[in-house]
């Protein structure tokens, strides 16, 4: 399993960004996915998930209204839509990989991360 998060970098508050997760070395169609962040000093935290075909996905909070999760099965690739960004988001972003195919699976699998910075 190979998950590889790009996207992360320098925005201004307001400002959106949008993250890709490429995955390989499983069928990406068969399982659920998600995005995690930690901020500089804090622990992990949950963001989004959706299921393995695109139709339920879940939001902290704190991100509802603002965060988009995506995905493009024919393309095994994950996205997550940040916009009206705020400092609060600044963090590095992880995609991982669910244990089946719904959006409340253990995760077995994670990216490297990607950092994203809000700052004006």
């Amino acid at each position: 399993v190979q998950l590889v998060e790009s996207g992360g970098g320098l925005a201004q508050p307001g400002g959106s960004l949008r993250l890709s997760c490429a995955a390989s070395g499983f069928a990406f169609n068969n399982y659920a996915m998600t995005w995690a962040r930690q901020a500089p000093g804090k622990g992990l935290e949950w963001v989004s998930a959706i299921d393995s075909g695109g139709l339920s996905m879940r939001y902290v909070d704190s991100v509802k209204g603002r965060f988009t999760i995506s995905r493009d099965n024919a393309k095994n690739t994950l996205y997550l839509q940040m916009n009206d960004l705020k400092p609060e988001d600044t963090a590095h972003y992880y995609c991982a990989k669910g244990l089946g195919s719904g959006v409340y699976e253990t995760l077995d699998a994670w990216g490297q991360g990607t950092l994203i910075t809000v700052s004006s």
